[in-house]
């Protein structure tokens, strides 16, 4: 057995109504390439039955301190099912991209049983009407629930289900050893102890970050950074339903790359965050309600060191960046979001990326779940905007995928939304088609964002009109070096 970590323990107790907080995504698959040119939903189950045994994700379940007094457990399974978790759905023709996004939207909608392992796989087939997917293609649907995982361990689940060619790897399934689970009295003697020592450990907290709150205010007053300014209220700030629409779009990455090399200092991750929000300035000037101040993101940030990169569950923070909706020119917004991004890193390093983990494993689960619960039916929640959205940067693998034999040829990702935050983004870079991808990809609340394909337009267009920008900045600047050249 295993204890979450306050921060893993902190996506079960804000798992509120209409806010079910797994992780998830579709990809997408060509089943010419397996043995047979098909693949089966029997080849799938078969596969994961091989390699449940490689990540305990897949076999353990949640078990609760009686009265909330601890942290919950992971414990094995002991009546764990895999038939229960993996599902077969198909779509109607023409089976085309709106119906898949359809279905993914409400399956992606629907919280996780307690009951079981937090994650279910759906195999989807029928895709026959989808651009630059071959006929026939068929889609995995993945949820996993946040508690187990983040963004940055995904990839290393996903990883357990893919090969690295059309062959399809067999392993020698080894017997899974004996777990205890934790009996009622057990768990409470823990939190019992757990309840001495919290003053030990506040005290040794508050230790550590005295010397953050004095490296913040020395890297503010010599302007070694700025402090986020405040996220203006708009249509994806309020009270989120228990409804989802999911969409996605895809960018070549070496264009994304060429559009980073016209500014100086500009991250990939600097890019898409100018290019969202450039969108977030069309969609909201069609619908008249852009705010004069910009908008900003919230992006989480992984907060691991070299000896935690293999470990699971959540090891994450969040720095706020500036989007610059309120700047129309798209190479003055990369410059102002690159400016703003530098910023954020330089704040959060200078308070100590781990501070915020930290203060989880001091909340008693207890505590943290009636605030939570408290914050939310009082309207407290919807009364502070932390952000307006988040980014988030998600890693897929280097490269090409195959499930079953099948080659992997598309995705996308989907996250949850947070209180008074319905909308959600995430980049994913990975391998698809043997070239390196970008897909930014939506999951948002239907009554925020009714029109989603429209918003999808409204990334294109943006990310259009800042690589048509950078292509012209790179033309004068080649002019003005020729022209150097002729005058010496």
């Amino acid at each position: 057995m295993e204890q979450l970590s306050g921060l893993d323990a902190t996506f079960i107790h804000s798992e509120l109504k209409g806010l079910p907080q797994h992780i998830g995504g579709v990809t997408i698959y060509n089943p010419a390439t397996a043995s047979g040119g098909r693949v089966t939903f029997d080849d799938i189950l078969a596969m994961l039955r091989n390699r449940v045994h490689l990540s305990p994700i897949f076999t353990r379940k949640l078990a609760s301190v009686p009265l909330g007094l601890g942290q919950p457990y992971w414990v094995a399974d002991p009546d764990f099912d895999i038939e229960y978790h993996v599902r077969h759905a198909a779509l109607p023709a023409p089976g085309d991209w709106s119906q898949l996004c359809a279905l993914a939207s409400r399956l992606h909608a629907r919280p996780l049983s307690r009951e079981h392992p937090l994650w279910e796989i759906y195999i989807i087939e029928g895709l026959n009407a989808i651009d630059r997917v071959p006929r026939g293609s068929i889609a995995m649907l993945l949820k996993v629930h946040h508690a187990a995982m983040d963004g940055a361990t995904g990839p290393l689940f996903m990883n357990v289900m893919h090969d690295l060619s059309p062959e399809v790897q067999v392993y020698d399934v080894q017997p899974a050893p004996a777990q205890e689970s934790p009996s009622p009295v057990r768990m409470l003697g823990k939190a019992y102890i757990d309840a001495l020592r919290l003053p030990l450990r506040t005290l040794s907290f508050l230790k550590s970050a005295l010397p953050s709150v004095q490296r913040v205010r020395r890297g503010l007053k010599h302007h070694e950074f700025e402090k986020a300014a405040e996220s203006p209220p708009t249509r994806f700030q309020g009270s989120i339903s228990g409804d989802r629409v999911v969409n996605a779009t895809r960018f070549d990455f070496g264009d994304v790359r060429a559009i980073k090399n016209t500014v100086s200092g500009a991250t990939i991750n600097d890019v898409m965050l100018a290019v969202i929000g450039g969108a977030l300035r069309r969609y909201l000037e069609h619908h008249e309600e852009l705010p004069t101040e910009s908008l900003n993101a919230g992006c989480p940030i992984d907060v691991r060191d070299e000896s935690e990169r293999s470990t699971g569950g959540n090891m994450i923070g969040l720095m706020t960046v500036g989007l610059g909706s309120d700047i129309a020119n798209p190479m003055e917004r990369l410059r102002s979001v690159s400016h703003h991004s530098r910023d954020a890193k330089a704040y959060a390093q200078a308070l100590g990326p781990k501070l915020g983990v930290d203060i989880t494993d001091l909340v008693p689960g207890a505590v943290m779940a009636v605030a939570l619960r408290t914050a939310a039916a009082t309207g407290l929640m919807e009364s502070s905007i932390m952000c307006n959205t988040v980014v988030t940067n998600v890693p897929g693998a280097p490269f090409q995928l195959y499930l079953c034999g099948a080659e992997m040829v598309d995705g996308f990702s989907m996250g949850p939304l947070m209180p008074n935050i319905g909308l959600f983004h995430v980049v994913y870079s990975s391998v698809q088609n043997k070239q390196g991808t970008l897909t930014l990809s939506i999951t948002a609340c239907p009554k925020m964002l009714p029109d989603s394909d429209f918003y999808i337009d409204c990334l294109q267009s943006s990310f259009t009109e800042m690589m048509q920008a950078s292509r012209k900045q790179q033309r004068s600047k080649a002019r003005a070096k020729r022209t150097r050249k002729a005058k010496s």
